[in-house]
């Protein structure tokens, strides 16, 4: 199993288990960034990519929480959410 493959499919357990509604966007923006990651500029276009990356800094906590998750996941590694 690669490296994606991996996280994506451990992303997605904790995912399904969380109960918490800004930790659950974080998570799927977390798996967002990990395609974009994966499959680069292919995955989404520039203004997609700028937009989840700008949502980071929304006052709305699930949107912020969705950026916040989405730059975690253009790293590749590992993160709970704060």
């Amino acid at each position: 199993m690669t490296a994606f493959a991996s996280l994506m499919r451990r992303a997605d357990d904790l995912l399904r288990v969380e109960t918490d509604p800004v930790k659950s966007s974080w998570w799927r923006g977390y798996m967002r960034g990990l395609r974009r990651a994966h499959h680069g500029e292919r995955f989404g276009s520039l203004a997609e990519h700028q937009m989840w990356l700008d949502a980071a800094d929304s006052p709305i906590p699930d949107r912020a929480a969705m950026g916040r998750g989405y730059a975690a996941g253009l790293t590749m590694t590992m993160r709970d959410p704060d």
